[in-house]
């Protein structure tokens, strides 16, 4: 046990993480030649894409020290905020954690919030300044941020580039040297982490894990602590480029199971494994549970496909634990779920998975945050979307949630800030310069404002400068209203919102011009309408397409063209009473995308 590590990488979106980990893997040759490709733990094709990482990966690294073998277990995480609970679990799972700092753009949001996550689970850092061989790069100016951020000594900030494999062997000999080894008791009864898990259609669900006491070996009789249930371990191993099959697993290390467990809610994300034969009486701690923070609906295109789509919902829950999700029936849209994500992004992402992974199309319904609204009798009630929502007579008043917002940028750069974040109802509450050339400004902002385009409008405002991070608060009292869109009187409860008073005219108005632009026009005259409870806040009217009843008069008396508009007339108000407006897909996509 002494010559094993347990190291992850954090940092913030684009730092390098992934590069870095494909050179410790191209440097202790894990990976030969052939298999080495740029991102090479990240195994999902949306995740080459978009140059991002989505799920943490764990891979096993043997490398040579002073005349001994080493074991490295390596995970690599993600850098965006959305993807935090998948740094918090791999954080859970190891000793020490490279902190990478890219040269050139100094210490950014997720730096600093990924650092307090590690500081929490009190595991050894080791800051590394990486991208120093670019034309950019302000060494001295980011050490002395490191330092002031840290408190570490200038010597202990390894320099090195991902690209071109600069200070590799150095970071190797660190994690070594600096990360303690795993504390743990091989002879006592088996407690492991399950830190992730993945369904395999023809194995089951493997669950990946990491033991803290004990050892697990192969036919050994396990059972999982929240549920109770027992398994046979059928096959476990290691986890190399592929997964690598051993005997035994011993304590300290990362490894997988299979137990040809079928049912996803039998595995829990944060669950301790034991021996049926000897089981251990406590669970690890560390897991806390998941907080979703922008909640939308996701209905099958086809209301016949929804015992499929909860089956897919359940497979990808055990691959992203973040995901949470009930049941949710809508009028317009049939039977569907209400999940819960960490975000815009995270959002984006599942919808995306469905599709590529599970053949899935999906309608998804606008994003909106939980309320809790009041009563006149003093009961509380979640309002998760509108139509939850009480009669507003019945309302004594409505709580929504508010974050504390981080953002660090550069200084000319204030001004655009406050006058968003101002404008989405924010309170700024402490700014602070970090270095000559980065401010820190932390605002209190209500989470409803923040789900729509925040973090775009930031880029765009910034020119990419900004960095951004945000933790819950609390609930405050606020005035909250919700705003129905009536098609020819007919509300449409899936375009339905729970909005600020002060921002509801300026939205509909918005919302109505962009439902002119893409409602298909029909033989009679659409009326869309916002309003708030009784009272109409905004029109727009979709005129009819006629087809021109009196090109067959020509010449004669006006009396025969009236009688034929006469006629049409009739038939259009008729048409009126019994049509239904059809509302296509792209106008639910098109209320996401709103400026």
């Amino acid at each position: 046990m002494k010559n094993i590590r347990n190291f992850c990488i954090i940092a913030h979106i684009d730092h390098g993480k992934s590069t870095l980990a494909d050179r410790l893997l191209e440097h202790t040759k894990t990976i030969s030649e052939r298999d080495m490709q740029a991102q090479v733990l990240d195994d999902m094709d949306l995740e080459r894409e978009k140059g991002i990482t989505i799920k943490s990966h764990a891979i096993q690294i043997n490398y040579p020290f002073r005349g001994e073998t080493y074991t490295l277990n390596l995970i690599d995480t993600p850098g965006h905020v959305d993807f935090s609970y998948e740094v918090s679990r791999a954080l859970a799972a190891c000793e020490g954690a490279l902190l990478l700092v890219d040269a050139t753009q100094g210490i950014q949001a997720q730096t600093i919030s990924n650092l307090y996550l590690a500081l929490e689970n009190d595991l050894e850092i080791i800051p590394v300044i990486n991208k120093i061989d670019m034309d950019g790069a302000k060494i001295p100016e980011v050490k002395d941020q490191i330092i002031d951020l840290i408190g570490c000594k200038e010597e202990e900030i390894l320099l090195a580039s991902g690209k071109s494999g600069i200070g590799i062997e150095e970071i190797l000999q660190a994690i070594v040297e600096r990360i303690p080894a795993p504390k743990g008791d091989p002879n006592a009864p088996l407690q492991a982490l399950i830190f992730d898990s993945v369904f395999n259609s023809f194995r089951g669900i493997i669950v990946y894990y990491r033991i803290f006491n004990g050892s697990i070996k192969k036919g050994d009789k396990i059972k999982f602590f929240s549920t109770d249930q027992e398994y046979f371990a059928d096959e476990v191993g290691i986890l190399k480029l592929g997964m690598e099959e051993k005997t035994q697993v011993n304590c300290g290390d990362v490894g997988y199971i299979i137990t040809g467990i079928k049912n996803a809610k039998e595995v829990k994300v944060g669950d301790t494994i034991t021996t049926v034969v000897n089981p251990t009486q406590t669970r690890i701690d560390g897991f806390e549970e998941v907080k979703p923070m922008v909640f939308a609906g996701i209905f099958p295109v086809n209301t016949d496909d929804f015992e499929e789509l909860r089956d897919c919902m359940e497979k990808l829950q055990l691959n992203d634990a973040s995901l949470t999700f009930e049941l949710e029936t809508s009028q317009a849209l049939g039977f569907g779920f209400r999940c819960g994500f960490l975000g815009l992004l995270h959002m984006e992402i599942i919808q995306e998975r469905l599709e590529r992974e599970f053949n899935q199309t999906v309608i998804t319904t606008v994003p909106n945050v939980s309320f809790l609204a009041t009563t006149n009798k003093g009961e509380k009630v979640v309002v998760n979307n509108p139509a939850e929502m009480p009669d507003p007579t019945r309302i004594d008043h409505i709580d929504e949630p508010f974050i504390k917002a981080q953002i660090i940028t550069k200084p000319e750069y204030i001004g655009n800030i406050m006058t968003l974040c101002i404008g989405k109802r924010g309170i700024l509450t402490h700014q602070g310069y970090l270095t000559t050339t980065r401010v820190e400004l932390t605002f209190e902002m209500p989470l409803t404002e923040i789900v729509f385009d925040f973090y775009d409008k930031l880029k765009s405002q910034t020119r990419g400068y900004a960095s951004f991070d945000y933790h819950p608060l609390d609930m405050r009292e606020s005035d909250i209203v919700k705003m129905d869109i009536l098609l020819n009187g007919d509300k449409v409860d899936a375009l339905s919102a729970l909005i600020h008073r002060s921002r509801s005219q300026d939205f509909g108005r918005k919302l109505c011009e962009k439902l002119k632009e893409l409602l298909p026009r029909q033989q009679f005259q659409i009326a869309i309408q916002a309003a708030i409870g009784a009272k109409v806040i905004a029109r727009e009217n979709i005129s009819a397409m006629r087809k021109d009843v009196t090109a067959k008069c020509y010449g004669g008396d006006i009396s025969r063209k009236r009688k034929l508009l006469e006629k049409q007339k009739e038939g259009k108000k008729r048409m009126r009473q019994i049509g239904n407006v059809e509302v296509p897909q792209e106008a639910f996509l098109a209320v996401l995308k709103l400026d």
